[in-house]
C-alpha cells in the first residue's frame, strides 16, 4: 500500500499549528528587534517541524502568476522541442517524465521513477561567462527554446526576485542558529548555487500503489522556497510520522529545510521528508526554487551547535563536492549513475 494512502488533509486552522505561518516584514525592516522576533519563531519551526509559511515576503502576486504562465507555456510545448533541450551536467534544461528516482532517500525506496516533468534554469550567463568559457562544473548556460522571449523574461525574473528574497532571509537563519547575522553572507555571495525548478505533475493513476509524482525524500538545498497552484498532491511527513497535506495559504511561500542546513546546524534543525501524489485528475504546477551556497563552501558544524557534549555529527565538506555526489544518486543522465540494480529504469534512462 502506498505510504501516503493515510495522509491526513486539514484545513488550514489545524495545518498551521504544525506548520506555522511566520511573517518575515518586521525582519526586513531596520529593527534589531523585529530581527531577534522573528528568528525566534523560525528557530521554533526549523527545530520542531522543519517547515514554515512564509508571509511578508514582498514578492509582488503578479511576478509568481506570471512565472506560473510560463511554466505552463514550457510545458505545453511539443515533447521533441523540449528534448532539444535536455537537462546538462550543471541540471540545467527539461526532465522527462521518468528520469529520476530517490534512488539517495532513506525515508521510502521508491521503486518506478518520479511522475513529473520539470524544467530548471539557474543564473541566465552569456556565453563569455568566465565559469561558462572554463567549464567550471555547476555553473553552465540555462537552455531556453527559441521564440519564447516573454516565458524566458518571466522566469528570469522570477529567479531574480526570488534570489532577492533569499539573501534578505539570511540574517533571521543566522540569528536563528545563534550566529552574527552576516554569517552566512559570504556562502552566498556572488553567484550563490540556485535551480529553480518549473515542475509538473499529470495526473496519476490511483490505483498504482506504487508510484508518485515525487518519492518521498529530502532535499539537498541549504533551503527550498516553494510556489503551488491550488491543485493537492503535497504531503509532508511531520515528526509524528503522520503525513501532512499543507493546504496552499494564498500571499505565503512554504519553505522547508534542505540536508546543507542539517548538516550546518549539527542536525539541530531538521530537514523533513516530504512527496507528492497527484491523485486529482488534474495537472499539476509548481515552481520550487533550491537556495544553496557558492559550490566551494566548505559546510562544517557551525559552533552554536557543537559543544563538549554534542561534538560535530559530519565532517567538513565542499558544498560542490556534496551535490555532485546527489545529482549522481538521482538523475539518471548524470555521469556515474549506477543503473545495474535497478534493470527496470534501463530503458526510462537509455536516452541519457
Amino acid at each position: 500500500m502506498n505510504i501516503l494512502k493515510s495522509l491526513a488533509v486539514k484545513d488550514v486552522a489545524e495545518a498551521t499549528r504544525a506548520i506555522p505561518i511566520i511573517d518575515f516584514s518586521p525582519a526586513f525592516g531596520s529593527s534589531p528587534d523585529g530581527l531577534e522576533a522573528v528568528a525566534r519563531e523560525v528557530r521554533r519551526a526549523c527545530e520542531t517541524v522543519g517547515f514554515f509559511y512564509l508571509a511578508g515576503h514582498g514578492v509582488p502576486d503578479a511576478v509568481v502568476e506570471r512565472a506560473f504562465a510560463a511554466s505552463r507555456e514550457f510545458h505545453a510545448l511539443p515533447i521533441d522541442e523540449k528534448m532539444r533541450l535536455q537537462l546538462n551536467q550543471s541540471n540545467i534544461g527539461y526532465l522527462p517524465v521518468n528520469q529520476s528516482i530517490q534512488k539517495a532517500s532513506t525515508v521510502h525506496k521508491a521503486t518506478r521513477p518520479n511522475y513529473n516533468e520539470s524544467f530548471f534554469i539557474s543564473h541566465d550567463r552569456g556565453p563569455d561567462h568566465p565559469d561558462v568559457v572554463a567549464g567550471t562544473p555547476l555553473r553552465g548556460r540555462n537552455q531556453w527554446p527559441a521564440g519564447h522571449d516573454a516565458m524566458r523574461a518571466a522566469m528570469v525574473g522570477y529567479f531574480t526576485t526570488l534570489r532577492g528574497l533569499g539573501g534578505r532571509m539570511l540574517p533571521v537563519l543566522a540569528r536563528a542558529l545563534g550566529m552574527p547575522a552576516d554569517h552566512f553572507a559570504p556562502f552566498f555571495a556572488g553567484e550563490a548555487h540556485i535551480n529553480l525548478r518549473f515542475l509538473h505533475y499529470p495526473p496519476q493513476d490511483i490505483a498504482d500503489d506504487e508510484q508518485f509524482g515525487q518519492g518521498p525524500h529530502t532535499d539537498n538545498s541549504f533551503i527550498t522556497i516553494l510556489a503551488r497552484t491550488d491543485v493537492p498532491g503535497l504531503a509532508v511527513r511531520l515528526p509524528s510520522d503522520e503525513w501532512l497535506a499543507p493546504p496552499v495559504i494564498p500571499g505565503t511561500f512554504l519553505v522547508n529545510l534542505g540536508n546543507m542546513m542539517k548538516r550546518w546546524s549539527n542536525d539541530r534543525f531538521l530537514s523533513t521528508p516530504h512527496a507528492v501524489l497527484n491523485e486529482s485528475g488534474a495537472d499539476r504546477y509548481s515552481m520550487a526554487f533550491f537556495y544553496s551556497p557558492v559550490p566551494a563552501a566548505v559546510i562544517e558544524c557551525l559552533p552554536s551547535c557543537t559543544g563538549p557534549d554534542d561534538p560535530p555529527h559530519y565532517p567538513p565538506a565542499v558544498y560542490g563536492d556534496l551535490v555532485q555526489s546527489f545529482y549522481r544518486a538521482n538523475y539518471f543522465h548524470q555521469k556515474g549513475h549506477e543503473r545495474a540494480d535497478r534493470p527496470e529504469m534501463g530503458e526510462a534512462g537509455a536516452s541519457y
